[in-house]
């Protein structure tokens, strides 16, 4: 990205793995100030019980180049994020780029149960803690954002407009409605930003390869092609990396506005900008799930990556 970011202030929603945390580095290797938000903190983990910490991601944002600043904040508390808010105000001015991708909901979901018998408890909590985290932090963040124009909202979900348009029974009621419902976030948000020339769209990965996923599989980042003897369309998976580059793009391209309301991917942005993953490859997971997975073809990626 050549420092392109250089002077920018971001703030990514649910930076302490996964794909926010791959977003928040990505944006730091252009240069970007970044700070990087969620619960799990060195001092207290949230309920995903995981290892991962935002000072991690923000100590991982300032090795890639940029400024990490870590900020603990639930984003289901108004409170802590309009002080969030505040403080980005008070020490930057500006914020130029928003990325919602708080989500929480792994473990609140059963797979290819119907609505009736999944726990109606875990699905409301799922459906705040991906939904009314990212209107929460959209109400107050948009007022710093929009003073000057240019800035950027990026709604991260899991799958695109095309691919979720129809329902999504493995996954179910809460998550389908839960993914569905960013998209039609993004789309919202452009149309109420643009006049301030502002630019909001919604990005999913593909078949991503994080913290979580590789502990699922028993694997590691360097050992992740074990996984595959097994899972054999795991071949497509990708590294945060690549949906972290395809938010750093956005954020450079001064014709960022063509993408007003779009539902894209990472595979589909790592075409048009030109960036790779982590390894040099170019995985496209949502076109080849639409037709390799689908048409239940044998897992092949040739022409995919």
């Amino acid at each position: 990205m050549n420092r392109a970011l250089t002077g920018k202030i971001a703030l990514v929603a649910g930076a302490t793995r996964g794909a926010g945390r791959g977003i928040a580095v990505e944006l730091g290797a252009a240069g970007a100030t970044v700070y990087c938000t969620g619960r799990s903190t060195r001092g207290r983990r949230s309920e995903m019980n995981r290892p991962e910490t935002i000072e991690e991601t923000a100590e991982l944002v300032t090795a890639a180049g940029g400024e990490g600043i870590a900020a603990p904040a639930d984003h289901l508390d108004p409170a802590q994020v309009a002080a969030l808010v505040r403080r980005v105000d008070k020490e930057q001015g500006r914020l130029d780029v928003l990325v919602n991708d708080v989500w929480g909901g792994d473990g609140l979901f059963e797979f290819g149960k119907p609505l009736w018998e999944q726990s109606l408890e875990d699905g409301l909590r799922l459906l705040r803690l991906a939904i009314d985290t990212h209107a929460i932090t959209s109400h107050h963040a948009l007022p710093l954002m929009i003073r000057e124009p240019g800035g950027l909202v990026v709604e991260v979900t899991d799958g695109t407009a095309e691919y979720n348009a129809k329902y999504r029974k493995d996954v179910g009621f809460f998550y389908d409605l839960a993914k569905s419902a960013v998209i039609r976030m993004a789309l919202a948000q452009s149309v109420e930003i643009a006049p301030y020339g502002a630019t909001a769209l919604s990005l999913t990965p593909g078949w991503l390869r994080s913290e979580a996923m590789l502990d699922h599989y028993g694997v590691t980042e360097e050992t992740w092609r074990d996984a595959t003897e097994k899972i054999p369309h795991f071949a497509i998976s990708e590294t945060p990396a690549l949906v972290g580059r395809a938010v750093a793009a956005l954020a450079a391209d001064p014709e960022r506005a063509r993408w007003n309301g779009a539902s894209l991917s990472s595979g589909g942005l790592a075409k048009e900008y030109g960036f790779t993953d982590a390894d040099g490859s170019r995985p496209d997971a949502w076109r080849y799930i639409a037709e390799v997975v689908e048409p239940d073809l044998p897992a092949d990626v040739s022409g995919y990556r």
